[in-house]
């Protein structure tokens, strides 16, 4: 089992916001870490997005 981390550092989960208007299937989604104590904020990239061959704004979810 692994070992919970003590650190300020949160996985999260990025998710397209094109996609979900395209009203195509699926989703296009990306898991990444950030630093709670520097971006107490939800993080929004741009990151590739393989369904509809772009690149697109992704934010964070949950």
């Amino acid at each position: 089992m692994a070992k919970k981390s003590k650190g300020n550092r949160q996985q999260v989960i990025l998710e397209c916001t094109e996609h979900k208007d395209s009203g195509m299937p699926g989703t296009s989604r990306y898991i990444t870490t950030k630093n709670r104590k520097n971006t107490p904020d939800r993080l929004e990239r741009r990151k590739f997005n393989p369904i509809l061959k772009k690149v697109t704004l992704h934010r964070e979810i949950k």
